[in-house]
């Protein structure tokens, strides 16, 4: 398995990472991901270590903590084997102090993250999304005491808009305060808007990408094709809720250049997608899922091979759509506000 560092930090991580958000199903949010029980969960962790992923990725919030207590069972008596990271800042209870990134918010749910998970620390905690009614100083504060009492290792964030993330590393430079390492973030295929800020941000100022639904909400797993009916599965059942909303011509072009080039490297569709995404600038890790084995070795067979730089233009040709304000404008002055990729 193909190791990278994760963003400026002197953490090494394996290109993929498993995530977690089918273990448990006990909402019926969470059911339409996955329901994997403790003995399916087992299963699917010994795959993934045989495999050198040893990088597994949960949230606070998936199946409302359920996830972290399945993935903690799983990992029972090899928790050093294993790189962990989970989420705060969402709700997990009533009341204005069971949310957000406010120190007393946080605290707490740190400690419940590590009671769940079985273990007495956690090597990348991510805030879920931003808060904007809690200073920005008050959560990196937190997180880093939180660091020095050594409950965590490294920090990183979930959904941040480009100002965001920026704020945030400029309070931490301004104080000595630990720093974002990496950015968990939504980019696919059918998902680009990642490219427009965040990844010259990211380049700029050394934080890598973990990349979070890397197959477009399930839209790019091959099942989904021109002219056929919505096959049985999480689209069809609703597991897209949540996600934004995708053309079908756009989609059905990028899902045919998909099968030109799935037919040229013997490789499947999804195994085409995820290896496109290795290719991008910043990425440092592709969070995989899988509700099954047969799944999971699937996406493990997206490693170990590259693309060509044709193949990946008749992607990226494919999947263009044009950028927002300013970023169209600056399409116009690439000699001197240059592109990490092309739009």
């Amino acid at each position: 398995m193909e190791l990278r560092q994760l963003g400026r930090s002197g953490l090494w991580v394996p290109a993929l990472s498993f995530g977690t958000g089918t273990f448990g199903g006990s909402n019926e949010f969470f059911k339409k991901w996955g329901q994997t029980d403790v003995e399916e969960a087992t299963r699917l962790v010994d795959i993934c270590l045989e495999a050198g992923v040893n990088f597994f990725d949960t949230a606070n919030t998936y199946s409302e903590g359920n996830s972290e207590i399945i993935l903690g069972k799983a990992l029972a008596g090899r928790r050093d084997k294993a790189i962990v990271s989970t989420k705060a800042t969402f709700p997990m209870g009533e009341g204005p102090n069971n949310r957000g990134s406010s120190r007393r918010h946080l605290l707490k749910a740190c400690e419940d993250s590590l009671t769940r998970l079985g273990t007495d620390s956690i090597d990348l905690y991510f805030m879920h999304g931003f808060d904007a009614h809690t200073p920005v100083e008050e959560t990196l504060r937190a997180l880093d005491d939180l660091i020095t009492a050594g409950k965590i290792r490294y920090i990183g964030c979930s959904n941040f808009s480009g100002w965001h993330l920026m704020k945030s590393l400029a309070v931490s430079e301004k104080y000595g305060l630990a720093r974002y390492v990496a950015y968990q973030g939504n980019y696919s295929l059918v998902g680009r808007d990642y490219e427009w800020e965040l990844m010259p941000l990211g380049l700029d100022q050394g934080v890598g990408l973990m990349v979070w639904s890397p197959l477009g909400w399930g839209r790019l797993t091959g099942r989904i094709r021109r002219g056929q009916p919505l096959p049985e599965g999480r689209i069809k059942s609703g597991g897209a809720e949540g996600g934004p909303l995708v053309e079908e011509e756009y989609l059905f072009t990028v899902v045919d250049a998909l099968d030109e080039v799935a037919a040229e490297t013997g490789k499947t569709v999804p195994q085409v997608a995820l290896n496109w995404l290795l290719q991008r600038p910043t990425v440092a890790n592709i969070v995989v899922g899988a509700r099954n084995e047969e799944q999971l070795r699937q996406n493990l067979g997206a490693v170990g091979w590259n693309l060509t730089p044709e193949q990946v233009a008749k992607l990226d040709t494919a999947s263009h759509r044009q950028p927002a304000y300013p970023y169209w404008h600056q399409m116009g002055f690439d000699t001197i506000n240059p592109k990490p990729v092309a739009w």
